[in-house]
């Protein structure tokens, strides 16, 4: 028995050990390009200011994390991206993106997260539906495609690629429309996260609330609006942007657990078949519910709970002084929105192929660019209108 068990340990350390192998240049690679960023942007800023454009002393007016995306999007689509580093750059897209998101919740209080996701409801149900409504409505007059039309109008609306893939199965979307529908999702979504930080500044310039719902509500992909909101907080000097803006985005995602099952009932009036014949079955609502939205409230608690004891017995927990507290959470909070969040970002960048959208057709581009006006407008006017309401 000891032999099989020490067997199993020996397995389960070389796939880890092969694991690593495959996936470590890709993140290195990341890694070196968000360094490179931020040291590339903080030599624009010196020589903006050294031509006098701005005054000495003043912060770079251009954003690392900015700079990085976009020698991401260079690199993969000028002397292209080696298979050796494709399965790293994957994992860091996926894996540290989560990890930086899960470590923002030491930045909030429970009460804070909750209360924020609460108060933008109304907002984010009201451009979940308009992006449906008038997306569906222009794929109709176009003659194109319901199912592309819904897969587009989700992943606009919801959460990008993840709400398309989650809806595909429902609507028993073909492969071309699957692609059609997250190549609108990636060049929309690129351009609203490289854009809006920008916009957001000229209409809500010092209200970290309002620029955090609208790009929260406004942009695309999870990955997309956490670097929009990182663009804002460098260029802008708000880290309450990055809390508002991820609060809301995982607000929002989670309106994939009300959306399929209705989409599967406008669709079918009940489950459905798949292609083999077998009935489609509606997932459970709590395998739909995103791992790190978990986490990320999971930690909030924790921060909640670590604030409490500390303001009431004068160490948190009990056994950690306040000094010590506070640079635990800031530390570490630092940590996954600096590096973790970095990574996730350079990976963006040099995921972003712009050879996938030839020969897509020019159609479905125009149903994009109305599902992606249509949100972006509609989170634009009700935060004008009615973000000062919200107030934490």
């Amino acid at each position: 028995m000891g032999k099989i068990n020490n067997k199993n340990q020996t397995d389960r350390t070389d796939r880890i050990r092969r694991v690593v192998v495959r996936v470590l240049p890709g993140i290195l690679l990341c890694l070196v390009v968000t360094l490179t960023g931020i040291y590339a942007a903080d030599l624009i800023g010196k020589l903006i200011v050294a031509l006098n454009l701005l005054p000495e002393g003043s912060a770079s007016p251009v954003s690392g994390i900015f700079v990085a995306i976009l020698i991401g999007i260079i690199i993969r689509n000028t002397i292209g991206l080696h298979t050796v580093f494709l399965e790293g750059v994957t994992y860091s897209v996926k894996y540290a993106l989560r990890a930086g998101i899960i470590l923002l919740g030491l930045r909030l209080s429970l009460t804070e997260a909750l209360k924020l996701g609460a108060w933008g409801l109304p907002l984010i149900i009201v451009c979940i539906s308009s992006g449906l409504l008038v997306t569906l409505y222009f794929t109709k007059k176009m003659n194109q495609s319901n199912r592309l039309g819904t897969l587009i109008a989700c992943g606009t609306g919801i959460c990008g690629v993840t709400a398309i893939m989650a809806v595909s199965p429902v609507v028993k979307a073909k492969e071309d429309e699957i692609s059609y529908a997250v190549a609108n999702i990636t060049i929309f979504g690129l351009v609203g996260m490289l854009f809006y930080p920008y916009l957001a500044n000229i209409f809500f310039a010092g209200d970290a609330i309002k620029t955090g719902l609208f790009l929260g509500t406004a942009i695309h992909d999870t990955a997309q609006v956490t670097g929009s909101a990182l663009i804002y907080s460098q260029m802008y000097d708000m880290e309450k942007v990055v809390d508002v803006a991820t609060v809301t985005k995982l607000t929002r995602n989670l309106f994939i657990i009300a959306v399929i099952p209705l989409i599967s009932y406008f669709f079918f009036k009940g489950a459905g078949k798949n292609e083999d014949g077998t009935e489609y079955q509606i997932p459970k609502w709590y395998k739909l519910i995103p791992v790190f939205v978990i986490g990320f409230l999971a930690l909030a608690l924790v921060r909640t709970i670590g604030d409490w004891t500390a303001a009431n017995n004068g160490s948190a927990f009990g056994f950690l002084t306040l000094p010590t507290w506070e640079g635990f959470y800031n530390s570490w909070s630092s940590f996954g929105s600096k590096y973790m969040l970095g990574i996730a970002m350079a990976g963006v960048g040099l995921s972003t192929n712009f050879k996938v959208f030839k020969g897509l057709g020019i159609k479905p581009f125009y149903i994009g660019l109305i599902a992606a006006v249509s949100v972006g407008l509609v989170s634009l006017l009700l935060i004008s209108f009615f973000g000062h309401l919200i107030v934490i």
